[in-house]
């Protein structure tokens, strides 16, 4: 019987953001005015969607990453692909952001759970969470950092 060796991929790591126009986030005011824009009016009244933005080290915008759309009354989140997104832009913080169809800005005990998940998982790789918006159809938002919820 023939044994064949494999051959291994090369791993070839490139970095060239172009950050130099993009926004400084200083403020949950600020975040929201960069973020609100993810969430598009026809549908923000339907159905959940959350996203989230990734800061450098300066607090200035990398991107924001659409990570997933939901139903009327939730929506996925995998905290995996929240932080595998962070390491591959070299994110140094984040900010989460989603989506009440029914206008509640009130985090609900999962919304709570889930955002202490994400803290911890974002301790071990030294990403700082920031904060966690939920926004609501009429363009109002709840901030869980200016509400001590962090």
């Amino acid at each position: 019987m023939k044994q064949t060796k494999e051959r291994v991929a090369e791993i070839q790591v490139s970095y060239r953001p172009a950050i130099s126009n993009k926004p400084v986030i200083i403020s949950a005011l600020d975040a929201f005015v960069e973020i609100v824009e993810f969430f598009p009016p026809d549908t923000i009244a339907l159905q959940e969607k959350f996203v989230v933005m990734y800061l450098n080290r300066c607090n200035r915008v990398l991107g924001v990453y659409p990570l997933s759309i939901g139903g009327i009354t939730g929506t996925m989140v995998d905290i995996r692909l929240i932080l595998s997104v962070a390491l591959k832009v070299a994110a140094t913080g984040i900010i989460l952001a989603h989506n009440h169809p029914s206008g509640n800005l009130q985090p609900s005990s999962a919304d709570k759970d889930l955002t202490g998940k994400i803290k911890d998982a974002c301790k071990y790789f030294d990403i700082s969470l920031f904060d966690h918006l939920i926004i609501a159809p009429d363009r109002k938002y709840f901030s869980f950092a200016d509400e001590g919820e962090l």
